[in-house]
């Protein structure tokens, strides 16, 4: 996945592209966490950027950002659909990748915490 397609993927988008997106991310984000829980090794790192993408005190830049990786993550058909056994979620990754590498400064000490014990319910119930 080259980093022209990936800079599209994350444009913040409009407020309206924002709600849209916040609106996916938190109906469809813990089904597809625990689907993905053994295929992205950095599971805890995502979990705090959807805790600081939901975060009011996360600048909007920032948000939408992450919005935006995190809808194409919770989106089950996409350059590679989830369902492909091995290969679906490798796509994803590399959006989430340079998503979270962007925004880290943003992830503050609370949303890793939070991110923390929500790996680990997610944990328990495999």
């Amino acid at each position: 996945m080259n980093d022209v397609k990936i800079g599209e993927i994350l444009r913040p988008g409009s407020g309206y592209e924002q709600r849209s997106r916040e609106e996916t991310v938190r109906a469809r984000f813990w089904k597809t966490a625990r689907k993905a829980a053994k295929s992205i090794p950095f599971l805890d790192e995502v979990i705090a950027g959807y805790y600081c993408a939901l975060d009011p005190a996360t600048p909007m830049r920032v948000r939408g950002t992450l919005l935006a990786a995190l809808a194409y993550f919770v989106l089950p058909l996409d350059i590679i659909p989830d369902f492909i056994l091995g290969l679906g979620f490798t796509d994803d990754v590399a959006v989430l990748m340079a998503a979270l590498s962007a925004v880290r400064n943003h992830i503050t000490p609370a949303h890793r915490e939070a991110a923390k014990k929500a790996v680990a319910d997610i944990d328990r119930e495999h």
